[in-house]
């Protein structure tokens, strides 16, 4: 992926998580590795939704979440992105958003179940981190979240939002949708008196390697860009001549 490859998606990855309810104002932000720099980040600014991200004002970031090019101010919560970048090197993409569902069950103490595709690819796979429900403004707290996230794919800030942290922004964004929906059937099952039993284990496991395949991954992320910014279909997935 080049470096303007990796631009356009981080604009586009922004257009979804608002067109998806992830938006939150001017809350949310989202960031990629620079390709070929592992030690820089490009990150939404402060101030805009994550929608309104443009190749002039997207911020160029270091390791120590100063940035290195942009005039717009930077997040606050930079450290989120700079101290899991450091802590992983397998992660090329961190989304922070606030999605209600998640919330709302973070704050109940209780964890996601496998009750549907996203549960079954986040059940026991979603840790909390609770030291704190403000703002993640330094790089101590940064680290915090990071040890938190472990070796996993998101963590839920328990009554803030979530952290997702992939190694592309095409699984980032598809998790990030996913869980979010997850969180919603678990609340709606919940509020209805309870699930019925649990499928077994090997059961569960089989439905997450299936969501998680590459292929379905691409697909799901090309369909959520079109869905966000209203473009047609390729011609020739629309049965038209290639």
């Amino acid at each position: 992926m080049t470096h303007d490859e990796a631009m356009a998606k981080l604009i586009l990855a922004g257009k979804i998580l608002v067109h998806q309810g992830q938006g939150d104002m001017t809350r949310g932000h989202v960031s990629v590795r620079v390709p070929g720099r592992p030690d820089l980040f490009l990150m939404k600014p402060n101030g805009i939704g994550m929608e309104e991200m443009t190749p002039e004002n997207v911020l160029l970031t270091s390791m120590d979440g100063v940035a290195q090019r942009g005039q717009a101010r930077q997040h606050s919560e930079v450290f989120i992105h700079s101290e899991i970048f450091k802590a992983r090197p397998d992660v090329n993409c961190v989304v922070h958003t606030h999605p209600v569902h998640l919330i709302a069950l973070s704050a109940t103490g209780r964890q996601l179940r496998p009750h549907c595709q996203g549960g079954a690819i986040f059940a026991d796979r979603l840790p909390v981190f609770d030291a704190t429900m403000q703002l993640i403004r330094d790089s101590a707290m940064g680290a915090a979240v990071a040890q938190a996230l472990g070796p996993h794919m998101a963590v839920s800030l328990k009554s803030h939002g979530l952290v997702m942290a992939c190694p592309s922004i095409e699984e980032a964004i598809v998790f990030c949708v996913m869980l979010e929906e997850a969180c919603r059937i678990q609340l709606l099952i919940e509020a209805a008196g309870g699930a019925a039993p649990e499928y077994p284990p090997d059961d569960v496991a089989l439905l997450r390697e299936a969501q998680s395949a590459p292929g379905m991954i691409l697909a799901n992320f090309a369909y959520l860009g079109r869905l966000a910014t209203g473009a047609a279909l390729p011609p020739s997935l629309a049965g038209l001549p290639a």
